[in-house]
């Protein structure tokens, strides 16, 4: 089920945008084989197998790629795939015998998805690094906060999912795409910090133009105006709103009875008439607030927190959260009218899918238990495979 079944990929596992990038495209239906490491890396937050939900929607098998016969393996996964996705710095998968000049040989049509921080090159290309520090190189990091104050943090969405994952999911599709008329594989480099520049595009033009200030907090979406701002509720919760349209500010100031002041909001200075509007929010809890705004034209929601999400009653008729081995959890996004994606499945542990995956992806039954003796597949396989 889903837009892109039948697409075959190859994952090794990484963290963060790699395996979000994979989660992408198999909850839209792609068969990914996610290949893991005997030992699992130290890298990123640990969590049970069964919270780790960006490894969800595929299999997993533990291949050692330390050992010449789990490179030939995986290079025989490769040899049927449509795509790959790798998340190491620049130069590991070439040391593993993986590289793309050794995998497109095998296998020339295949689109090489490669996810970095800082790109396949460039001075900063062997350095680690994070999201933000990704993000803070763009002009991103400092365009966001209040006046006056240390930029703000975004989570990890704008580096890791939103500069990575979604570009690298949109460059392997494209480059899958563009195989099928050409018949010729490519490398997609995708670099968060391409990605988050990328996504920074409308805030350059509006720079250049002169309609958005180097200073954080002093233009309309970054908290220098009073009608795009988060204000406190009588009961300690949150409402959003951001009526920048002339029109849809009045219906808001309207139904708050501000709509005759004198004089206007929109004349006072931003600080005063912020401090009018978080007066008057405070006067009613956010569910009063909700019954009056919710629904209308005065570009209005209610700030909830991550228990509340899943509850709200836009996003249950839209199932836009489902539960999945009792977690609840996104559903899978975008939505599609003719080949809808299945429910998510839950994270596999590692390896739990060996022998299955490997099965269907060409391998025999006597070609596994060979290989399981040499410990390719980890200590786990070779004792539940004892007697074969």
């Amino acid at each position: 089920m889903g837009p892109l079944a039948g697409v075959r990929i190859v994952e090794f596992n990484a963290i963060g945008p790699a395996p979000m990038c994979a989660m992408l495209l198999a909850d839209l239906g792609a068969n990914v084989i996610r290949i893991d490491r005997p030992v699992p890396s130290e890298l990123g937050l640990r969590r049970p197998d069964r919270f780790n939900l960006l490894n969800r929607s595929r299999r997993s098998v533990v291949i050692d790629l330390k050992h010449s016969e789990g490179v030939e393996t995986a290079l025989r996964l490769v040899v049927r795939a449509d795509a790959l996705i790798e998340g190491f710095r620049p130069g590991t998968m070439e040391r593993l015998g993986l590289g793309p000049a050794t995998c497109l040989a095998r296998n020339p049509r295949l689109a090489y998805g490669r996810m970095t921080g800082w790109g396949q090159d460039g001075p900063l290309a062997m350095a680690a690094g994070h999201d933000i520090n990704y993000v803070a190189l763009t002009g991103a990091l400092h365009s966001i906060g209040r006046k006056g104050q240390p930029p703000g943090l975004p989570l990890n969405l704008i580096g890791d999912f939103g500069g990575g994952a979604l570009y690298l999911a949109l460059g392997i599709v494209s480059a899958v795409l563009e195989a099928r008329s050409s018949g010729k594989g490519q490398v997609v480099d995708a670099a968060m910090v391409d990605g988050a520049a990328s996504l920074m595009t409308s805030i350059y033009g509006l720079y250049a133009c002169g309609r958005f200030n180097s200073e954080r907090g002093t233009n309309v979406t970054d908290g220098g105006a009073y009608y795009w701002d988060a204000y406190q509720c009588a009961d300690g919760g949150y409402i959003s709103v951001a009526p920048i349209e002339p029109k849809f500010r009045a219906e808001l100031l309207k139904r708050l009875g501000l709509d005759t002041a004198s004089p206007a909001l929109d004349e006072l200075p931003v600080e005063v008439a912020r401090g009018k509007l978080q007066s008057l929010f405070k006067t009613k809890t956010r569910d009063e607030w909700c019954a009056l705004l919710e629904g209308t034209d005065a570009c209005f929601a209610p700030v909830l927190s991550l228990a509340d999400a899943p509850r709200h009653p836009h996003n249950r008729a839209r199932g836009t959260f489902v539960e999945v081995d009792g977690i609840v959890q996104p559903a899978p996004a975008p939505r599609f009218s003719r080949t809808p994606p299945a429910q998510p499945t839950p994270p596999e542990s590692s390896g739990r899918s060996t022998a299955s995956a490997l099965t269907e992806w060409g391998f025999s039954s006597s070609e596994l238990a060979r290989l399981g003796k040499l410990g390719l597949f980890g200590s786990t396989f070779a004792k539940n495979h004892s007697g074969d």
